[in-house]
């Protein structure tokens, strides 16, 4: 999905079981996402808007309810194309997400209706953490790169494991103590747009092995950011940013960005 660190049609509703189903979706819907208002889809498209002109295509790999697709295409003025493994999710963005020109469901890891090549830059924003094993994690890169054009941009928004036990504005990621290896399952709490809480199991991916999974799956020139409060005062929404303390995200700041180029031709 496209709001927080359970992937498509993952992650988890009161229970903590799936987010499926109509009900799981609009579970997911309602998370508040704070932190990553903050320091993370700002910055996503900030690196997009390098990259990729008006009218040019761009796929939300693992879109949920869409509202971070529906936002991109009308900040950077992109064809945005949503796609995701859930039917539940796809038809809630179709009913909010206005400005998202079309919906792919992901069936057997392929974006159903989508050519190779088509994308001139994808964004994949917390799907990883619904990801169980390496295979998995390669699975969705390599389907990223099939959609890519040769040396467009690949831009993945995730959360650092490192950062676990710390309460941010809108989650927890895993708990005080803990170290988490590639894969390891962990609990993240989320903060509802009531205010209320709800926990999920995930899985753990340190920021540092994404690099070299990337380069297996056909990508070059692999960078990370961890984006700052500091910065974000002048990349995100003033008034949001100003709007709170930030006290945790400022101490530790637990959002990575990862961009990486198609390399000239698929891996066969």
């Amino acid at each position: 999905m496209g709001e927080r660190p359970e992937g498509p049609g993952q992650g988890g509703a009161e229970d903590g079981t799936a987010w499926s189903g109509r009900a799981g979706a609009q579970a997911f819907a309602a998370v508040d996402a704070a932190t990553d208002r903050l320091l993370g889809y700002p910055f996503v498209f900030r690196e997009l808007s390098r990259r990729i002109g008006a009218g040019e295509v761009l796929v939300d790999y693992g879109c949920g309810p869409g509202k971070v697709a529906d936002e991109a295409a009308r900040r950077l003025g992109a064809r945005v194309l949503g796609v995701d493994t859930s039917p539940e999710m796809l038809a809630l963005a179709r009913g909010s997400a206005t400005a998202v020109a079309e919906y792919h469901l992901v069936e057997n890891g392929r974006a159903s209706g989508l050519a190779d090549g088509c994308a001139d830059a994808v964004m994949c924003n917390h799907v990883l953490a619904s990801l169980p094993a390496e295979e998995a994690v390669l699975e969705v890169f390599t389907e990223i790169r099939r959609l890519l054009r040769p040396d467009a941009p690949f831009v993945l928004l995730s959360t650092d494991p490192a950062c676990s036990g710390t309460e941010y504005a809108s989650l927890r990621i895993g708990d005080p103590g803990e170290v988490y290896g590639p894969g390891d399952e962990l609990t993240v709490r989320l903060r509802r747009t009531d205010g209320s809480w709800q926990e999920a199991r995930n899985h753990a991916w340190p920021v540092g092995v994404l690099p070299a999974l990337l380069e297996r799956a056909g990508f070059r020139d692999v960078v990370q950011h961890r984006p700052t409060v500091e910065e974000a005062l002048t990349v995100a929404d003033a008034g949001f940013a100003t709007g709170r303390a930030w006290s945790a995200e400022r101490a530790r700041p637990p959002l990575v960005i990862t961009t990486a180029l198609a390399t000239p031709a698929p891996l066969t």
